[in-house]
């Protein structure tokens, strides 16, 4: 698989990473020995970039992944995020930080964090003092790189002028474009991009059902996509998509990462499955080419993403 790099600091992953939230929490019962094996089947097709955080599981999605990368740690490169409470709110002080990390290279089993994010702004912390402690375990040798996540041009302006900020992770599919606004931003800056949940939290996989059958604790119940005035509009979508998809030789979900590798050259999608087939399968969109035209008739399809907007507000500061 091609290479991207990052940011400005020399950070290369593959082009496709592997988003790792699915495999504890989220989307019904796991497995862990079925995410253990999507996981090193990822890295079998040529996926080096995997990616958690605290709150998956709050320590319990680090250790499992951590696990699963044991046999080849020096050929991967690991993400993980703080900044989340239990009850979902922010807490960014300090002090907090300091014991997140610990935390996580401890269930990590690792010596450094290849890239650190701030999972979400918190409003009570400056953003200097934020990234200012995170440099400190740069300059410690625990942290490589460091990212925020659902960050507004105000906040990674002011971050990068403490520390160079290499990775913003947002949001971004055919199904939920607002991002788009930023990229400007992160192009002026030089740093790069990684797309979370670039199959529209499963609406874009081919497999999606009405929110009834998925399992209890399934968090797509909350979702506006999901919701009945939106549902069979975006359902419409999948189904347009998925006949294009096939006139190319290509599965729908292939053509949703193609479409967002063909975006930017800095933008990486963390699609995750705790499938291995299925992983396989998402990670050959790397070979498929995607021309002006194909966009343009994704564009004539979705040309405002899904009806009901993604369900995380974009009131970036």
């Amino acid at each position: 698989m091609e290479q991207r790099t990052l940011g400005q600091q020399g950070l290369a992953v593959s082009s496709l990473g592997y988003g790792s939230m699915g495999t504890v929490v989220g989307y019904g019962a796991s497995d862990d020995q079925q995410s253990i094996a999507a996981i090193q089947r990822a890295h079998e097709s040529g996926v080096n970039f995997f990616d958690t955080a605290e709150m998956y599981g709050w320590g319990e999605g680090e250790r499992l992944l951590g696990q699963a990368v044991k046999p080849f740690r020096d050929e991967v490169v690991i993400a993980t995020k703080f900044g989340f409470t239990r009850e979902f709110g922010t807490d960014s002080r300090p002090e907090h930080i300091r014991e997140v990390v610990d935390n996580s290279l401890r269930n990590l089993d690792v010596d450094a964090i290849d890239l650190l994010y701030q999972h979400r702004v918190d409003p009570d912390v400056p953003i200097e003092d934020v990234i200012g402690t995170m440099a400190e375990f740069v300059d410690a040798g625990k942290v490589k790189y460091l990212g925020l996540s659902e960050a507004g041009p105000d906040t990674i302006r002011r971050a990068h002028a403490v520390h160079p900020i290499t990775a913003l992770q947002t949001e971004y599919s055919i199904f939920a474009l607002d991002v788009e606004t930023l990229l400007p931003v992160l192009e002026e800056l030089g740093i790069g991009f990684v797309a979370y949940s670039p199959l529209a939290r499963g609406f874009l996989t081919g497999a999606v059902q009405p929110v009834d059958r998925y399992e209890q604790g399934d968090f797509r119940a909350r979702l506006p996509w999901w919701k009945p005035e939106n549902f069979d509009d975006n359902l419409k979508i999948v189904e347009q998509l998925t006949e294009f998809a096939a006139a190319k030789g290509a599965t729908l979900p292939q053509l949703a990462l193609a479409w967002l590798l063909t975006q930017k050259d800095y933008i990486v999608p963390i699609p995750g499955s705790r499938n291995p087939k299925r992983v396989a399968e998402n990670n050959a969109a790397a070979d498929l080419t995607l021309t002006q035209a194909d966009l343009a008739r994704i564009a004539e399809i979705a040309p405002t993403g899904g009806h009901g907007g993604r369900g995380t507000p974009s009131n970036w500061a």
